[in-house]
């Protein structure tokens, strides 16, 4: 595979990668940031009242109905219904993964239609509703009296018209609803003075249904030989309790007017009474936020706080707002243990490549095709519709010791062209990648297809494996793509061969001054780190490495001051002494030991054919024996 190109020309690479991360970081500050992908199926729900009905009413009058026309209807997966004393009933239909959660509102609704003829008159006058349900909850707050100088009617409604209006209007929110009831005019009536007049509920109904009525009165003087035309204004439905008392109910046969008042006692009250809030043991009201679906739920609880703090400064005497729940505070401890451990493996894998590499030019090298590679992942996750959440992050934090393999692949195999006696960084990287290049692309292509078929998944399961497995394959891909332009433009600058191109020695002052200088340096260097080698043994060095990375792992670094520096003072420690001669030369006699043993090893099979294939095929029979009896999750 012939890349010159991007080898002689650095520049070229450098840009390549420059743009790669830029639109990472455009991606990054565009991709909604939520917990989880959105997993909850599409639900919709259906809602219906049968004003003063049973639970057993409705059940057969009201859900019954609608459930024979529901169901069945287009990607269905089950539908759920309730039914209450109070009269309410309550169906939610589930989809499959994917349905568009518009066309199955509207799917629903179309079957409600034809379930409208079967429905008692009662439930049609008031309604059916039918709407999306949103699922995932971002805020839920309280307005609360503090003074207890409110009813609880006036803060319910307080909150409905004032509050949950401009919550509803934040960018990103999906729906907002106050746990509560509205205003109502309760008529509360006396069923013993009713039996002495032989009046039954129904006839208050009708009364309340002639004479609290909106109407359209008309008009007069149209093709009439007046001046003018009138339109006829009528006062149209009752408001205060007044009004309503002095609602005519029956004639008594005396000549007497029986009215509402004299049978039932009317009062301006909530709707319901199922729902009591207390904050701190003061009256209030609840009220929930829930998401829009694809939007950035941590923009757009910041919106909603913004927005509740200004409310606050012209809430009535008395009253006080308080947050009872906030889905960031879930979020950002979350996303905050996954940066970290994002963190200390960027930090790990550093120290690993160090430690068999021992150069550090050659070790900039991996770990530059790192974040190069994984905030390029952002902006391919933003093109396909992702969120950033702990799946895709969690990926990201496994991509990062897949990502700087290639780049390893790469500097080794420049090294070893220098081991073999090239005299420029240059040609042996050209040569290397002649070589490396279509190994690469062939390990990328089988390391994507890995993870790549995963996003082919249905369901739920589909859905966390397909943005964990995209997330891997971008990545790679990606580490790929700079594994070829970037990496081994940087070995031909900054990896040097071990003597000059024309083999012969500095001639001029200055170069002569730089290698005086070079070596001067070398030698203080060398002596520095031969005192801390008789100093930090390489046993102790590992011992201080291995108490790092627990402490790293096991969060020591921040428990207290005393602790977090101490455990500084160990890291600084063990990095100095796997700079060191002596822990080098130690690791690569370990390191040599262990090879040759595992070159005996390999060497055994080598030679003994049959037992080798004997081996895989008793594997593969036995991975066949525990695929057939291992339990799945059905059982």
């Amino acid at each position: 595979m012939k890349l010159d190109k991007f080898i002689n020309r650095p520049v070229l690479s450098t840009v390549i990668s420059i743009l790669i991360v830029i639109l990472g970081a455009i991606g990054l500050a565009t991709l909604p940031i939520t917990q989880y992908p959105d997993i909850a199926p599409p639900t919709v729900s259906v809602r219906a009242t049968y004003t003063g009905a049973s639970a057993s009413t409705v059940l057969n009058s009201v859900i019954a109905p609608l459930e024979e026309q529901i169901n069945g209807v287009e990607n269905m997966m089950y539908m759920t219904s309730t039914a209450s004393n109070t009269g309410s009933g309550d169906i939610s239909i589930y989809f499959k993964q994917g349905t568009d959660p518009d066309m199955a509102a509207v799917n629903v609704q179309n079957r409600v239609s034809m379930a409208q003829g079967l429905l008692p008159a009662e439930v049609t006058k008031v309604g059916v509703t039918t709407q999306k349900r949103q699922t995932s909850m971002l805020v839920v707050f309280s307005l609360y009296d503090e003074t207890d100088t409110y009813s609880e009617s006036f803060i319910e409604n307080y909150a409905k018209i004032n509050l949950i209006p401009q919550v509803q209007r934040v960018q990103g929110v999906g729906d907002a609803n106050v746990l509560g009831q509205d205003y109502s005019m309760r008529i509360w009536l006396r069923p013993d003075v009713m039996a002495q007049y032989k009046l039954v509920p129904g006839d208050v109904s009708a009364a309340l249904a002639e004479q609290n009525v909106e109407a359209a009165p008309g008009q007069f003087g149209e093709r009439s030989n007046q001046t003018f035309q009138y339109t006829i204004r009528y006062k149209g439905r009752l408001q205060q309790p007044e009004e309503f008392e002095n609602i005519v109910i029956k004639s008594l046969p005396d000549g007497e007017v029986l009215r509402l008042k004299d049978i039932a006692e009317i009062q301006l009250d909530r709707l319901g009474y199922n729902f009591t809030n207390r904050v701190d043991g003061h009256k209030s009201v609840t009220c929930i936020v829930y998401q829009m679906a694809g939007t950035n739920a941590t923009q757009t609880i910041s919106d909603i706080e913004q927005l509740l703090d200004e409310a606050s400064k012209t809430l009535p005497t008395g009253l006080k707002l308080n947050i009872s729940m906030n889905a960031n505070d879930f979020l950002f401890a979350s996303i905050h243990e996954v940066l970290k451990t994002l963190i200390e493996a960027f930090i790990l894998v550093f120290i690993v490549v160090y430690i068999f590499l021992q150069d550090l030019r050659s070790t900039l090298i991996p770990t530059i095709a790192i974040p190069v590679a994984l905030i390029g992942t952002f902006f391919i996750l933003s093109l396909v519709g992702f969120s950033l959440n702990l799946l895709t992050l969690c990926a990201l934090v496994l991509a990062i010791a897949i990502v700087v393999d290639d780049a390893i692949v790469v500097v080794e195999g420049v090294h070893a062209k220098l081991d073999q006696g090239y005299t420029s960084a240059r040609l042996a990287s050209i040569d290397a990648m002649n070589e490396l290049g279509g190994a690469i692309v062939s390990i990328t292509l089988v390391m994507m297809a890995v993870f790549v078929p995963v996003s082919f998944m249905g369901g739920t399961a589909g859905t966390f494996y397909r943005q964990f497995g995209m997330t891997m394959a971008i990545a790679i891909g990606l580490s790929a793509l700079n594994a070829l332009t970037l990496s081994p433009a940087l070995c031909a600058v900054l990896l040097k061969p071990h003597k000059k191109e024309d083999g012969t020695e500095d001639s001029t002052l200055k170069e002569r001054m730089k290698v005086a200088y070079t070596a001067a340096h070398t030698t203080m260097i060398n002596r520095y780190t031969e005192a801390i080698g008789k100093m930090l043994h390489p046993g102790i060095t590992l011992t201080f490495t291995i108490i790092a990375i627990l402490g790293m792992i096991f969060g020591f670094f921040s428990l207290n001051p005393v602790v977090t520096v101490i455990f500084v003072l160990l890291s600084i420690l063990a990095l100095i002494g796997m700079s060191t001669k002596k822990f080098k030369t130690r690791f690569n006699d370990t390191y040599e030991s262990i090879l040759k043993r595992y070159k005996k090893r390999v060497l055994f099979f080598i030679q003994k054919k049959w037992l080798s294939m004997g081996l895989v095929t008793a594997s593969i029979v036995i991975l066949i024996f525990f695929m057939n009896t291992t339990l799945t999750g059905n059982e």
